[in-house]
């Protein structure tokens, strides 16, 4: 089997069924019957722009990050990562405040995250406004996406 066809396996798994940890996919996929180690699923995942996302529910799983154009997945979440300053909630609206000239990248990480409770993004110099159907689905935005940021999830704040 090639990398090619092993990383299409890899996908369509993640796709078709929450997968939590990379021991997981691994035991996943040798039930497929492919002989794969952690070390190279490790390697697919970056590759691939898989990213770890908190599921509605509260558990994780992985997916396939979108790609925007020719930047990669990987080099979006580090842009969000590093420019993500404070993230508060108002309404069914989610404020994300950035570090100056860097709404745009967020924005777009954002959303090639493909996160359940985001409907959409609007991106100005250092904000980032996303919306949600409900307040329920702000704050629930909000609490993964201070996780993303290394915030603890206060309560109001």
């Amino acid at each position: 089997m090639t990398k090619r066809e092993r990383q299409a396996r890899l996908l369509a798994l993640i796709e078709s069924t929450p997968i939590a940890t990379q021991e997981d996919l691994v035991a996943a996929l040798v039930a497929q019957g492919l002989a794969v180690t952690q070390a190279t699923v490790s390697r697919d995942i970056k590759e691939l722009g898989v990213i770890k996302v908190v599921a509605a529910d509260g558990s994780q799983k992985y997916v396939p990050m979108e790609r925007t154009g020719e930047v990669s997945p990987g080099r979006l979440l580090k842009v969000f990562s590093e420019a993500a300053v404070s993230c508060d909630c108002a309404l069914n609206l989610v404020v994300l405040r950035t570090l100056p000239g860097m709404a745009q990248g967020c924005a777009s990480a954002l959303d090639a995250m493909r996160m359940p409770d985001l409907l959409g993004s609007i991106a100005g110099d250092d904000t980032v406004v996303a919306v949600t159907r409900s307040e329920d689905a702000a704050n629930a935005l909000r609490g993964r996406i201070r996780r993303m940021m290394g915030l603890e999830a206060e309560d109001g704040a």
